[in-house]
């Protein structure tokens, strides 16, 4: 097992909440459609605060937050796509 749960805390910090999300707000600002926007800033909430949760050794807690923040992501693609 890896001792430098740092480095993977970051990555989830950035990769969830800054890049994939991002996009997905991006595209509800883009389409204005504003629950799809507050679904996405959820998810992205959601993922950013999963990397707290590494980074404190939290599994049960980063568990939750990851799928809450897939659920809301999944929310906002139903929410543009309809």
């Amino acid at each position: 097992m890896n001792e430098h749960y740092d480095t993977y805390a970051v990555a989830i910090i950035i990769v969830f909440g800054a890049m994939i999300i991002g996009g997905l707000m991006a595209g509800a600002v883009a389409f204005g459609a504003r629950d799809a926007f507050f679904f996405a800033l959820g998810a992205a909430t959601a993922a950013w605060l999963s990397g707290y949760a590494v980074f404190f050794d939290r599994p049960r807690t980063f568990m939750i937050c990851i799928a809450v923040s897939i659920a809301m992501a999944i929310g906002a693609t139903i929410v543009l796509a309809f």
